[in-house]
């Protein structure tokens, strides 16, 4: 047997404030603990009811739990869930955590309630919960400003771009257009940039959210097809594309910004030869390949490829062909969708850029990327009627002349509002560009869907976006349809245009 002495020894010697409360809610034992913590003399507190301990304000809520614990005695914390506050003999309270444990002698029920103050604790709590607050107003903060960047900063460039477009074509005398030509360059290398920066900053904010759903690899293939065939042409590089059979289930507007990349830096490391994009399919996943014939990658600079404002072949404070960024947004979007981007490469020979993607859940794969139905005829060039729908005058006006220098008759608006009552009076245009984002709120996508209702569903479309929200990317893969991100050089939109009117 253990002798009460020794009992009260152990009790005493605990780190918790422990005290013994009889059926009726008195104190019996109080340990030195309870002094400590409390500020009561043992002897002042024993015989008193527990009561005491808690502030003044609970004390009569606590006798109904009280009773309520002595009819389902077991072992059990205090007030599970709630904040539970003890109070001085001084007055002041503090956050506790109490452990209720019921112990037999003879008939009677007796409760130990061992106490711990979690002031610390719940101080450290408190500083990681405002630290969590700060760092999403943060967030919200970065994902507002991006928000704005990427249509403010992207608005004046786009106006000098497409300016400096008109001018080299109004402009005979061949000094001038070498200095234009200059000039366009800078801005080309400089919208690029923004467009990286920006890019880069999304994904780091964590403002790009996937968008997982079954796709067809062959719409997404039609697309790179589309964008950079006359880009390898123009370097005299082959550029071949598979027609896979195959549906993948992840983000197609992230697919899509790794293939651009990639295919990008293909193109410019390829002096001659082919490029070629290929899909192969390995049981439930889908295989896709980016193969070139290029300069190729040191071994030692493969690990280095990924990093931020590294160029392969290209030594610090020399020229730049661009500015080393494309593959960093590879590793992140990689990293977003949970795939790993794997590189071979051999000097002098090519390269090879690979990664898997989960086969489609759900849709049966087609033969090839969907064609509009009630496609509209080829449209001639010349003369061809565009309703230009644009909010900001400066990129307005040089819109407008950069397309009838080049022959089109063009329409302008301001506002959703504006392009419908334009829509609404005439049924001879061929063709809308339009911005995403116009006054009161309205964006492109539903001026887009205006010109279909009145013009027919296959009605030809260009939207201009810096946008990633899902309403753009539900618009993805239609075939009527060209997504084009700000700023845009002057060549590229009419590009698009020419492309679109010959469909």
């Amino acid at each position: 047997m253990l002798s009460s002495a020794l009992v009260r020894s152990v009790l005493d010697a605990l780190p918790d404030a422990m005290v013994i409360i009889d059926s009726a809610g008195n104190i019996l034992f109080a340990n030195h603990q309870v002094e400590a913590l409390f500020g009561y003399p043992s002897g002042e507190i024993v015989g008193g009811p527990v009561e005491v301990l808690l502030p003044e304000r609970f004390r009569q809520r606590h006798v109904g739990h009280r009773k309520g614990y002595a009819s389902t005695r077991r072992v059990r914390p205090m007030g599970a869930g709630l904040l539970l506050f003890a109070t001085r003999k001084d007055g002041t309270e503090f956050p506790v955590e109490i452990s209720l444990s019921p112990i037999t002698q003879g008939s009677d029920i007796l409760v130990a309630a061992a106490i711990r103050d979690v002031s610390e604790r719940r101080q450290v709590e408190q500083a990681l919960e405002e630290a969590r607050r700060d760092a999403e107003r943060a967030n919200i903060a970065k994902s507002r400003f991006l928000a704005t960047a990427s249509h403010d900063l992207r608005q004046p460039l786009q106006a000098l771009g497409l300016l400096n477009g008109a001018l080299r074509r109004m402009v005979t005398d061949t000094d001038c257009r070498d200095v234009l030509e200059e000039q366009d360059q800078a801005v080309d290398a400089m919208s690029r940039l923004l467009n990286a920066l920006l890019d880069i900053s999304k994904l780091e904010s964590g403002a790009i959210k996937l968008e997982l759903k079954d796709f067809e690899v062959a719409t997404l293939f039609d697309e790179m097809r589309r964008e950079f065939g006359s880009m390898a042409a123009n370097k005299g590089l082959a550029f071949s594309v598979d027609t896979p059979r195959d549906s993948v289930h992840s983000d197609p507007a992230l697919v899509g910004q790794v293939l651009r990349n990639l295919l990008s830096n293909a193109i410019k490391y390829t002096p001659q030869g082919r490029v070629e994009l290929r899909c192969t399919r390995h049981d439930d996943r889908i295989g896709i390949e980016i193969r070139d014939s290029g300069v190729g990658i040191a071994p030692d600079q493969l690990p280095l490829i990924f990093d931020e404002f590294y160029q392969v072949g290209v030594t610090p404070n020399s020229s730049r062909d661009g500015y080393g960024l494309g593959l960093s947004i590879v590793h992140r979007i990689a990293r977003l969708l949970g795939i790993t981007v794997a590189v071979s490469s051999e000097p002098g020979k090519g390269s090879v850029f690979s990664f898997d993607l989960p086969a489609a859940r759900e849709i049966e794969a087609t033969t090839g990327a969907p064609v509009a139905a009630n496609a509209r005829s080829q449209v001639p060039s010349g003369g061809a009627e565009i309703l230009l729908v644009e909010d900001e005058p400066g990129v307005r006006n040089a819109m407008r002349m950069l397309l009838k220098l080049e022959g089109y008759r063009v329409t302008v608006a301001s506002s959703y509002e504006d392009a419908l009552g334009r829509l609404r009076e005439s049924e001879d245009y061929d063709l809308v560009v339009t911005d995403y984002h116009l006054d009161g709120g309205r964006t492109g996508t539903q001026v887009i869907a205006a010109a279909r209702e009145i013009l027919g569903e296959s009605f030809r479309a260009i939207l201009v976006t810096g946008d990633t929200s899902s309403a753009v990317r539900e618009m993805q893969g239609d075939a009527s349809l060209r997504i084009t991100s700000k700023p845009i050089n002057s060549d590229e939109l009419l590009a698009l245009v020419r492309d679109l009117l010959a469909g």
